[in-house]
């Protein structure tokens, strides 16, 4: 009886002393979560008030906005639409040769950035890096080569190399092994440590070990990055050549500062129909190279 007694104060005593922890651990999520919210909101009303955002003066210069996109739209009549369409589009060669220019440099770009960053991803992962010194290092790399925009790039190679495409071409690559060499470290990083670990007890080197233990594991994701890159880097490419570095973004450039608004229209939207058919055909070849290809259906 005596037995029982004492192992039930014992149970008792356990129940209390799960309950005194699970208001502890509840009361201190609370703490947290009334700390970020906090923050949150804080950071919220700080960036609404620095960047003087007004509900008013959104509503009051809209319409000056949808005038503008109007002006890039030339009056378009059923009756003489092909005319019409014909004028408007009246550089469509010079205007696509341009866009070929855009799209081999955006293209140049992503392989190189993609191999150089891709490369320096295996350093950059705190798991494959043999060194917390290469892996410090590397990280630090891949910063300042993202962070520095591209346009920025852009403006330095223009003077060390002079203007035409290879300084679009540099500067995108930069940036681009910035960004990628992040996004290819942090899948490197969740990647599973079980097949490295075998081949590294088998005796293989590390070479062999990211071919074989991380590559298999990790490419999918690198392919998803890198369909993505090269959308943005036909972007950037048109953006670059604002500042001498050719393609289509030179002749966009060009047409809004004659303030022919017409041609300015006529050039976004053959970007825009390029970058639409980018995403459309890398999203159907990622989906069949995963296999999933009734996703595409």
């Amino acid at each position: 009886m005596a037995t029982m007694d004492t192992g039930a104060a014992a149970g008792d005593a356990a129940v209390a002393r799960f309950e005194r922890r699970y208001a502890e651990h509840r009361r201190g999520k609370t703490i947290w979560s009334a700390a970020f919210w906090s923050v949150f909101a804080a950071c919220f009303v700080v960036s609404v008030v620095v960047s003087k955002f007004d509900v008013v003066a959104i509503a009051t210069g809209l319409p000056r906005t949808t005038e503008f996109i109007v002006k890039m739209i030339p009056p378009i009549h059923w009756s003489s639409f092909s005319a019409d369409v014909g004028e408007w589009y009246w550089g469509i060669d010079k205007w696509l040769t341009s866009l070929l220019n855009t799209l081999l440099m955006a293209y140049l770009a992503t392989v190189m950035g993609t191999a150089i960053g891709g490369a320096l991803s295996f350093l950059a992962a705190r798991n494959l890096a043999r060194h917390y010194a290469i892996y410090w290092v590397t990280r630090r790399v891949l910063e300042i080569a993202r962070t520095v925009p591209d346009i920025v790039w852009a403006l330095m190679f223009v003077l060390a190399f002079g203007i035409g495409p290879l300084p679009g071409v540099l500067a995108i690559t930069v940036h681009t092994l910035g960004a990628q060499g992040k996004l290819f470290a942090e899948v490197n990083e969740n990647v599973s440590p079980l097949p490295i670990d075998g081949i590294r007890a088998s005796g293989g080197n590390w070479f062999q070990e990211m071919r074989y233990g991380v590559l298999p594991q990790a490419l999918p994701n690198y392919m998803s990055y890198t369909f993505w890159r090269v959308e943005l880097n036909v972007r950037s490419a048109t953006i670059v050549g604002f500042v001498g570095a050719g393609g289509i973004g030179h002749d966009l450039f060009t047409s809004i500062q004659l303030l022919y608004f017409a041609d300015a229209g006529a050039i976004l939207l053959i970007v825009v129909a390029t970058i639409m058919g980018i995403d459309m055909l890398s999203e159907k070849y990622r989906h069949r190279l995963i296999g999933k290809d009734q996703l595409a259906q």
